[in-house]
């Protein structure tokens, strides 16, 4: 299968002050701020959507074709994606705007002052996809993940009018959404995926039902955190994966990602979508295992050691079979 995956493209640059926020605002003077805080490290981290899932699918071996805007700035990021096997030729790269950023610094409590720049992702309305269906020969799957929203609203649209396959997948841009937005970006989809939350949020702004939702949709994909992941389809009954077990929880950041990566690279091996799901929660448990989106290796005789022991012989074979 070639699929496209279209999503933010950003670096993420975190900071950490040894004080506390409180300690340095006067209470009757908080309408003038002037503050400067002195930080004891900068931790720089590629992230992203779009390039969390594509790096993770690249890791399980696949060629996932990464969609969307980035900035001058983006020559290191590119070269790191396409050491991991990522296709980075249909990324738009901006002539006067940085790589999407977010700069954010935590004190001593964990409290957080955080700026997000969303510089060349707003550029990524203006890619087309038949231009990247042309240049890599047509695509079986979209997943229109969290970007610029008149970018996700356009790809939505090329994909319904070109009969493209699509995967939805609003993620942290459904907070901003309107119902009728969130109801034209779903209509139609092949898959649907959103945590347990976003779920409801989702029901709650298009007025539609659960039911309502699964008669629009090929398969509604829903995280579940530490109780793995559930697949329902109308008319059938509903597939329930668990997780892993977890050596240690360093960082949750990037976690549904990489269970998409899994997923989507399961699908693309011609597997059940149960084991999809196993190996797309497989992947997930490596991220939070780990600081950072994009910072983990998958030792392959590790990862189906770990596999074989969370969901058995009879998957193990099978998915060992694609990963060899």
């Amino acid at each position: 299968m070639r699929i496209a995956v279209t999503g933010s493209i950003a670096t993420d640059h975190l900071m950490t002050f040894p004080g506390r926020f409180a300690d340095q605002l006067v209470a009757d003077q908080l309408h003038t701020v002037s503050l400067s805080f002195l930080v004891d490290n900068l931790d720089v981290r590629r992230g992203g959507v779009g390039p969390n899932i594509c790096f993770g699918m690249g890791q399980l071996g696949g060629n996932p074709i990464l969609v969307g805007a980035a900035g001058y700035d983006f020559d290191e990021y590119r070269a790191w994606l396409d050491r991991h096997g990522v296709d980075t030729g249909s990324v738009r790269i901006s002539e006067v705007l940085h790589t999407a950023r977010f700069v954010c610094t935590t004190d001593k409590d964990h409290n957080q002052i955080g700026s997000f720049y969303t510089g060349a992702m707003s550029e990524a309305r203006l890619i087309e996809l038949k231009a990247v269906a042309d240049r890599v020969g047509g695509l079986d799957l979209v997943l229109i993940g969290a970007d610029d929203p008149e970018a996700m609203l356009r790809h939505t649209e090329e994909c319904k009018a070109r009969a493209i396959p699509f995967a939805a997948d609003f993620s942290q841009q459904i907070a901003r959404m309107d119902g009728e937005e969130i109801r034209l970006l779903l209509d139609g989809a092949t898959y649907l995926f959103s945590n347990e939350y976003e779920k409801g949020l989702i029901e709650s702004k298009t007025g539609w039902t659960d039911e309502e939702i699964l008669s629009r949709v090929g398969h509604r994909v829903t995280t579940l955190g530490s109780r793995g992941v559930r697949i329902e389809r109308a008319g059938e009954p509903a597939i329930e994966v668990a997780c892993p077990e977890e050596e240690a929880k360093v960082d949750p950041t990037g976690v549904g990602d990489a269970f998409r990566a899994g997923f989507l690279t399961g699908l693309s091996w011609g597997v059940s979508l149960e084991r999809a799901a196993q190996v797309g929660c497989m992947l997930a448990t490596l991220v939070i295992e780990t600081l950072g989106t994009q910072e983990y290796t998958l030792r392959r005789a590790n990862f189906m050691e770990r596999f074989t022991k969370a969901y058995g012989e009879e998957a193990a074979t099978e998915v060992h079979t694609h990963l060899s």
